[in-house]
């Protein structure tokens, strides 16, 4: 899906849920559709202020917090950045490849794999709200 497709789908989606698509939210998602890998915050708004001068850390904070509560992306906790989500208007468990090397985030979704997690969990008295996975490697071009 192209980016202009996917920023119609997530203001369309935002609208639906009530929340306005701002011009700034808006761009942060693009920023983030663009990268093939994670971004963090500040690396972020250095980005962004090559076209919003005015923007600050805590309005790019407030935007991806925005962002994350509503699915449009996800944060990766291994390294502390944000990817975009493809597919937000699916509640789905998430599983991310990342290369070590470049950089590349894939996000995968791994047969099977909630069910058992949840099962094993389960066994031992334990009820999961909430699982990502984070996968370090190498990618195949960096192989």
């Amino acid at each position: 899906m192209k980016y202009g497709e996917q920023l119609s789908k997530a203001r369309e989606y935002c609208e639906h849920k009530g929340a306005r698509f701002t011009h700034l939210r808006e761009k942060v998602y693009e920023l983030l559709l663009k990268k093939e890998g994670s971004i963090g915050a500040y690396e972020l708004l250095d980005e962004l202020k090559l076209t919003e001068a005015s923007a600050k850390p805590a309005t790019v904070y407030r935007t991806l917090d925005f962002l994350l509560e509503f699915g449009l992306i996800h944060r990766l906790e291994s390294t502390n950045a944000f990817v975009a989500c493809h597919h937000f208007d699916c509640n789905h468990p998430v599983q991310f490849l990342i290369c070590d090397n470049c950089g590349l985030v894939k996000e995968i979704q791994s047969e099977g794999l909630k069910e058992k997690l949840d099962k094993q969990a389960h066994s031992v008295g334990f009820n999961v709200t909430k699982q990502t996975i984070e996968a370090h490697g190498t990618c195949a071009k960096c192989q």
